[in-house]
């Protein structure tokens, strides 16, 4: 490849490429001449950050290691996501998955942290670990921002007078708990000494605020700190600032909370009742299906479709979609088609349709679903849009947009129900952007065609299960002898392989 800084450093396909990338949060692979991918980077403006590699200006001033990895970019894919803190998190999954040469961290195979609180001790507490346990104890997270997560926590110790990891509580002879020395009783403004049922509830308390039901007091914070600044108390206003900062990073959306506390199942009850209410249905919706559409660009188009069952996952049912009617990227299309395979296949099987149908988007999603029902001559469950930015509820007839508060029982059902179907798609999108990775790698041979390669899939089942072979291995599946087998093994290897001739 040309050397950076030249006027033929990006080539013409890459220039398009990156022009056609969205100005969003995502994670870029950049992939060298034979389809190996040699780095994974975040981003918070996908088009800005993927075409800073590429402006010949900025070529000498780099870092001689970005410098010579810029030098080996041959192609890219870009992954969208919707948040900064969800690309953080894939950023990582991937470098884990791929251990591309040019990435340093995430490497030692760290994961990220989560707030873990077990119900069963008598004064539960918050610590921090970096593994969920199959434990019946509740967990918050994955977090994206170690140091914020850290700051939150002593802020809540303050906020809520709970206990963190390295509390020592001293059991009182009247049966109550001393939970700190007096100095730092007065420090949190809580009593020193309490009933294990009062300090439960500080406990429920913060749990609601990790859950991102409390924003009070994120918002008495910045009037706080607004009037600080009013007072020219500039010291103060800027530690607000920080807290504040802090805890805004910890509660923002990663897409991949879970929660394992064994008293959540009773939890749905009040969900599902609400969600009726709110949305005047006839009854409870015990059957919820939700959809999603996900891509890459227009490329990769795919779709999920989860089922939650009295406000639980129901994972065996959950499906997933390649689209078939069209090449492109087109989310109504896409919407119409999945929709209608499935229930399509629900009525030739007999099987009932849900209470609910929610659809990942706004009207015009909406209306791409009720489009497949007519379709096939069906009357639709009752159906609901879920609009992303402002999570307002649309409906397919003339009825205005719904807007309930954010702690709304309901809307925190439907909010799980699709970021679940958001995180499948997003899987199956992963998958076959691998899968297509893997096996482009072997059409980059000249003279390997497709007999050959299903040989050797079929004899290795895997693109690294051939790189770990050795040449007298690859020279036993047909088709190759010692010399084909040889410059295979040279190709995987990273050398340039001369064109094989077929024998």
């Amino acid at each position: 490849m040309p050397a950076a800084g030249s006027d033929t450093v990006v080539p013409l396909t890459l220039k398009e490429k990156v022009r056609r990338l969205p100005d969003r949060p995502g994670v870029y692979l950049m992939k060298d001449r034979i389809g190996r991918i040699i780095y994974v980077g975040k981003a918070k403006a996908l088009k800005r950050r993927v075409s800073s590699y590429f402006q010949p200006s900025r070529a000498f001033a780099l870092h001689p290691k970005i410098r010579a990895l810029v030098e080996m970019i041959a192609d890219f894919d870009a992954i969208e996501v919707k948040s900064e803190p969800e690309a953080i998190l894939l950023e990582g999954k991937l470098i884990k998955q791929w251990k591309p040469r040019y990435n340093t961290d995430f490497t030692d195979d760290k994961h990220f942290l989560l707030v873990r609180v077990d119900p069963r001790e008598e004064l539960p507490r918050f610590r921090l670990v970096r593994l969920r346990k199959d434990d019946h104890s509740r967990y918050f997270g994955p977090f994206a921002h170690s140091g914020p997560l850290r700051r939150t926590l002593a802020q809540m110790r303050r906020k809520f007078g709970i206990l963190l990891g390295d509390a020592s509580p001293r059991h009182l002879p009247d049966g109550s708990w001393q939970l700190y020395d007096d100095v730092r009783g007065e420090i949190y403004g809580f009593p020193a000494s309490v009933t294990s049922a009062d300090y439960r509830e500080r406990v429920d308390r913060a749990c609601a605020f990790l859950e991102g039901k409390s924003h009070e007091w994120l918002e008495s914070l910045r009037a706080e700190m607004h009037a600080a600044a009013g007072r020219r108390e500039f010291e103060k206003a800027a530690g607000l600032r920080d807290i504040v900062l802090a805890l805004e990073k910890t509660l923002e959306k990663t897409r991949h909370f879970e929660r394992t506390d064994p008293t959540a199942l009773s939890a749905s009850e009040p969900a599902l009742a609400s969600l009726r209410q709110a949305l005047a249905l006839p009854s409870a919706p015990g059957a919820i299906e939700c959809f999603d559409i996900s891509h890459i660009s227009g490329t990769f188009v795919v779709a999920s479709m989860v089922r939650f069952a009295d406000g639980k996952p129901d994972r065996d049912s959950y499906r997933r979609f390649r689209i078939k009617g069209f090449i492109g990227n087109d989310d109504y299309r896409a919407m119409e088609e999945v929709v209608g395979r499935r229930y399509r296949r629900l009525r030739g099987e007999g099987r009932a349709f849900p209470d609910l149908l929610v659809i990942d988007g706004g009207r015009g999603q909406v209306a791409a679903a009720l489009k497949a029902f007519a379709a096939l001559g069906l009357d639709p469950p009752p159906i609901v849009g879920l609009a992303k930015r402002e999570e307002t509820i649309v409906f397919p007839d003339d009825r205005p947009p719904l807007e309930i508060p954010r702690d709304h029982p309901g809307l925190r059902l439907l909010q799980r129900l699709r970021d679940e179907a958001h995180r499948f798609a997003n899987t199956y999108n992963a998958d076959l952007r691998s899968r297509r990775i893997r096996e482009s790698l072997l059409d980059d041979l000249a003279g390997l065609g497709p007999v050959r390669r299903a040989a050797l899939m079929g004899r290795f089942g895997s693109i690294g299960r051939l790189r770990g072979a050795t040449i007298a291995e690859i020279s036993e599946v047909a088709g190759f002898g010692p010399k084909l087998a040889s410059q295979l093994h040279s190709f995987l290897a990273g050398t340039r392989a001369p064109a094989v001739k077929t024998p």
